[in-house]
C-alpha cells in the first residue's frame, strides 16, 4: 500500500495516529518541520520522515509523491487558509483518494474566534478541492489541562478562560489518533462526513476542579482568568493569535457551543473514549507539587511537561 502522509507528525494527534497506523502494519510518511529528537523517534518506530513546511508548495508536493491518503493538521497559528490551499492543491495533483482534516467543534462562519472561522473556511476549501475528505471536529482535548498545570501545582488553582457554567466533554488525543488511523486505513463510508468528537461526560470547570481535587488529594479551586494569564503561565512570549482564540473560546463555551456528547467513537473504533476523570487519574503526577516538566509546541515552558 502507498505510504499514508501524516502532517503535524510530532504533535499530539499526529504522533498517536502514526503509532496506530504502524501497529496496523501500514506505511507512514511523517511530515515534520525540522529534524530533532521527536522526528528521530518516529524514524525509530518505522516511519519515513520528510522535512518540509506546510506553507511551501514545493515541499508539500514532494511529500505527496506516491501518496493516496493523508492527514492534515495545522497548529493554532496564522496561515491555516494558505496551508489548506497548498495541501489541497498538492493532493489534487497527486490524485490522492482521501484526506482526514483536523478541524474544531466550533468551526463556524460566524463565531468570535478568528481561528475557528479559519477552520470553517479550511473545511470549505477542502470540500471545493474535490479530494474526498472527512472533517474531524473535536471539542477541547484532555491535554489542555496540562497547560493549566503551573497554577494547579503552585497555587492549587485551576485557572482557565472558561465560565463556571459552560460544559464540554473533553476528549483524549490518544482516542483521536486511533480514530484517525482507523479512517485512514478504511475510508469507505466516511468520505464527505463531518464528525463532532467529544468525550463521554460533560463537565463544568468547577466539576473538573473537583476531579483534580479528588485525585490529587488536596483542594483545587476553579478561577476564570483572561487567556493572556493562562498563556503567560506556559509561554515566555506573547501569542496574540492563540490569546484571541482562547478568549473567544471562553465566550463560545459560555454560550454552549462546545457542549454535547455522542457515540461516534464507539461506532468508529469500537470502544468509548477516555473520560476526563480517567485522564486525570492516569496523569496526576503532572499536577502534583513536584510535577513533571511540560513541553508545549516543542518548547520547554517553565517547570512543565510535554
Amino acid at each position: 500500500m502507498a505510504p499514508i502522509l501524516i502532517t503535524g507528525a510530532t504533535g499530539s494527534t499526529g504522533r498517536t495516529t502514526i503509532k496506530y497506523l504502524l501497529q496496523k502494519g501500514l506505511s507512514v510518511r511523517a511530515f515534520v518541520h525540522k529534524e530533532d529528537d521527536r522526528s528521530r523517534q518516529l524514524e525509530a518506530q518505522g516511519a519515513e520522515v520528510v522535512v518540509g513546511n506546510l506553507l511551501d508548495l514545493r515541499s508539500v508536493r514532494r511529500a505527496f509523491e506516491g501518496v493516496k491518503r493523508a492527514y492534515f493538521c495545522y497548529p493554532v497559528q496564522p496561515g491555516l487558509i494558505d496551508a489548506t490551499t497548498i495541501f489541497a492543491q498538492a493532493a489534487k495533483e497527486a490524485k490522492a483518494e482521501y484526506i482526514v482534516n483536523m478541524s474544531q467543534i466550533v468551526a463556524r462562519a460566524e463565531v468570535p474566534s478568528n481561528a475557528s472561522t479559519n477552520h470553517w473556511l479550511s473545511e470549505r476549501v477542502f470540500d471545493w478541492a474535490g479530494t474526498p475528505v472527512t472533517h474531524l471536529q473535536p471539542t477541547i482535548f484532555h491535554e489542555w489541562l496540562i497547560y493549566a498545570s503551573k497554577a494547579i501545582r503552585e497555587e492549587d488553582v485551576f485557572a482557565v478562560p472558561f465560565s463556571s457554567t459552560g460544559k464540554f466533554a473533553s476528549v483524549s488525543t490518544e482516542d483521536i489518533g486511533e480514530l484517525t488511523a482507523t479512517l485512514l486505513e478504511n475510508p469507505a463510508g466516511h468520505e464527505g462526513q463531518s464528525y463532532p468528537l467529544s468525550g463521554p461526560t460533560e463537565l463544568t470547570p468547577p466539576e473538573i476542579a473537583a476531579v483534580l481535587s479528588k485525585h490529587l488529594g488536596r483542594e483545587i479551586r476553579f478561577e476564570q482568568v483572561k487567556a493572556s494569564a493562562l498563556i503567560r503561565s506556559f509561554s515566555p512570549v506573547e501569542i496574540p493569535y492563540l490569546e484571541q482564540h482562547f478568549d473567544a473560546a471562553g465566550q463560545m463555551h459560555r454560550d454552549g457551543l462546545m457542549a454535547g456528547t455522542n457515540d461516534l467513537f464507539e461506532k468508529i473504533i469500537g470502544h468509548p473514549p477516555q473520560s476526563t476523570e480517567e485522564f486525570v487519574a492516569q496523569n496526576k503526577s503532572i499536577w502534583e507539587k513536584n510535577g513533571e516538566e511540560f513541553i508545549g509546541q516543542g518548547k520547554t515552558f517553565g517547570k512543565n511537561r510535554g
